[in-house]
C-alpha cells in the first residue's frame, strides 16, 4: 500500500485562531467569552502593558493578584482597586468583600484613598464575612450580577481555599455576569488556578515633583500568567488627577521650566 505524505502549507497563528473562534460561536454562542463579543478588553493606556494583554484586560473573567512580598500588600490592592476604578467609570458599583482576619492582617479601605483612585463611597459597597469560604461564595454570587462593575475579593494567606474548581466556578460565574473578577490573595499560591491573569505586584520607586511633593503612585507588575498572549514585567505610574494608568517615562518630574517667562527676559534700558 502506498502512502503520500502532503505537506499543509501553515497558517498566521492569529487566522488560526480566528477560524477556530468562529467555528465555537456557531456551535455555542455561549461559549465565546463578553471580552471576544465585545472585541476588545479594558486598556490602561500603558502601550508595553495592553501590547502583552493583546489589546486590554479581559472582561468577564477572574483575574489574581498576589503582592510581591509580605509589605507588598497595599500596592497589590492599590492596584486591584485601580482596576475596578477603570471598570466603574460607567457609573456602576464595585463591591470588595474582606474578612476579618484580613482586615486584622491588612487593614480596611480608607475612603480619601479610594477618592485618589476615583472612586466615591457612594458606588462603593464593602462586604466582611467570618470564612474564607464565605468569601468565595459570595464572590461567586456577586459576579453573576450585571450591575457590578467589578469585584474585589480578598483571602488571607494564601486563599487554600480557592482551589482549582473554586476558580473555575468563579470564573464562569464571571462570564455569566460580564463583570471584572479580582482576586486578592495576601501570599502567592502555588496551587493551579483557572484566572485569565495572575499578578504579582509591587511598589515602584516613584520620583517626586520638583517641588518636593509626593510623585504618582507607581506600580512594579508582573504578568505571571495570560491565557490570551505573552507575560512579561512592566512598571505603570497611576494619575491621579487624570484617574487613569500612565507610562513610567511619563511619571518622572513635570514640564521643563518655560524659558519666556517676564521674570527672566533680560533687562533692557529706554532712552
Amino acid at each position: 500500500m502506498n502512502m503520500r505524505l502532503y505537506h499543509m502549507p501553515s497558517e498566521p497563528q492569529g487566522f488560526t485562531l480566528d477560524r477556530l473562534r468562529c467555528a465555537v460561536a456557531k456551535i455555542d454562542p455561549a461559549r465565546i467569552s463578553p471580552l471576544e463579543q465585545q472585541g476588545g478588553g479594558l486598556r490602561f493606556r500603558v502601550p508595553a502593558l495592553d501590547s502583552l494583554l493583546q489589546g486590554g484586560l479581559g472582561r468577564g473573567a477572574l483575574h489574581e493578584v498576589t503582592p510581591a512580598g509580605p509589605l507588598e500588600l497595599g500596592a497589590a490592592f492599590g492596584f486591584a482597586v485601580a482596576i475596578a476604578a477603570l471598570a466603574a467609570a460607567d457609573g456602576r458599583h464595585v463591591l470588595l468583600i474582606e474578612t476579618d482576619f484580613g482586615v486584622l492582617e491588612g487593614g480596611s479601605p480608607y475612603g480619601l484613598g479610594l477618592d485618589r483612585f476615583g472612586l466615591s463611597l457612594d458606588r462603593v459597597l464593602m462586604m466582611r464575612l467570618a470564612h474564607p469560604r464565605d468569601v468565595l461564595w459570595a464572590f461567586e454570587e456577586a459576579l453573576k450580577c450585571p450591575a457590578l462593575a467589578a469585584i474585589v475579593a480578598e483571602l488571607p494567606e494564601a486563599g487554600a481555599t480557592a482551589d482549582p474548581v473554586a476558580t473555575r466556578r468563579l470564573s464562569l460565574a464571571a462570564q455569566a455576569g460580564g463583570g471584572f473578577g479580582l482576586l486578592l490573595r495576601h501570599r502567592a499560591s502555588p496551587l493551579p488556578t483557572a484566572a485569565m491573569t495572575r499578578w504579582r505586584v509591587a511598589a515602584a520607586l516613584s520620583q517626586g515633583d520638583r517641588y518636593g511633593g509626593l510623585g504618582r503612585t507607581a506600580f512594579d507588575l508582573c504578568l505571571n500568567r495570560n491565557r490570551r498572549g505573552r507575560c512579561g514585567r512592566v512598571i505603570a505610574c497611576w494619575n491621579h488627577d487624570e484617574q487613569c494608568f500612565v507610562p513610567e517615562a511619563l511619571s518622572l518630574g513635570m514640564a521643563a521650566t518655560a524659558r519666556d517667562r517676564s521674570d527672566r527676559a533680560p533687562l533692557r534700558h529706554t532712552a
